[in-house]
């Protein structure tokens, strides 16, 4: 049930980013994320109370809080890194980090893995790198902007493994948190930084399911660590990009290079190695 679930919340994070980066071709991303993600922050509040029953305890909400301050930073950094270099190098460093700090953390807490899941996770690594790939990603790139994309893959490795290693009996409490905490430091940011927020065509619809979808994944996520290893379910949530890429190649008719459509293909394969595995 683990990996499903984890496949799950890897295809809505896959939607969310979809829309999400539609909407910031109109708006910036700051004026998307500050009405994303409190939307999210609500729905996810009202799942926790009515629908997925857990446990609010200090310890829960303190994990919650600083898994929100880091996602907000983590992002942070994401969209600095992506402003100074290619997404063809800056994704991948990104996700495959991303991925690595929950396996690591879960091997560290016992986790073993067959060595089928073994071959799922290099696979899955390599399929993240591939599909994120562009055709001018061979282009000269900053160190700087390097260090950005490591500590932002960091990061959001980090606040994966605190919703992932939180109890089993706080639902999805640890994630709902984690979304209020991040939806007011990005308002925080959003009051010091953006000097008019322009309501006219503002892409409403766009950003409030990708909000809804962003935290659904998120909360998704943190049922599919209590009912799986997170070492597999980590990376099987970090497939999203292949959906992503998938959206914009039938909806928005982009072109995919032949190392994307590998990638894609190698992550389907690796989402059956670690389902099976």
């Amino acid at each position: 049930m683990g990996a499903a679930l984890a496949l799950l919340s890897s295809l809505t994070w896959g939607v969310a980013d979809f829309m999400g980066g539609i909407a910031s071709r109109k708006r910036s991303v700051m004026q998307v994320l500050v009405i994303a993600y409190p939307v999210g922050a609500v729905v996810l509040t009202g799942v926790a109370i009515f629908l997925v029953p857990g446990e609010l305890s200090s310890e829960t909400f303190l994990i919650g809080a600083l898994a929100g301050a880091i996602g907000a930073t983590a992002i942070g950094c994401l969209y600095a890194a992506l402003k100074r270099g290619p997404m063809g190098i800056v994704s991948p460093i990104t996700a495959v980090m991303s991925a690595a700090i929950p396996v690591f953390s879960g091997l560290l807490n016992g986790e073993t893995l067959s060595p089928l899941a073994v071959i799922g996770i290099i696979a899955a690594a390599m399929a993240v790198i591939l599909v994120s790939q562009e055709v001018n990603a061979h282009q000269k790139v900053a160190f700087s902007t390097i260090v950005i994309s490591l500590t932002s893959g960091t990061l959001i490795g980090t606040y994966l493994t605190l919703i992932g290693t939180s109890s089993d009996d706080s639902g999805i409490w640890t994630a709902t948190i984690a979304r209020w905490f991040s939806s007011i430091l990005v308002f925080g940011v959003v009051l010091t930084t953006v000097r008019k927020f322009e309501r006219g065509n503002y892409p409403w619809a766009l950003v409030i399911i990708s909000g809804v979808l962003d935290a659904g994944a998120n909360g998704i996520f943190q049922i599919a660590s209590q009912n799986g290893m997170l070492a597999i379910v980590a990376v099987l949530g970090s497939l999203y990009p292949a959906t992503t890429a998938l959206l914009a190649r039938f909806i928005l008719h982009e072109r995919l290079h032949k190392i994307q459509i590998t990638g894609v293909f190698l992550a389907l394969a690796a989402a059956v190695a670690l389902t099976l595995s």
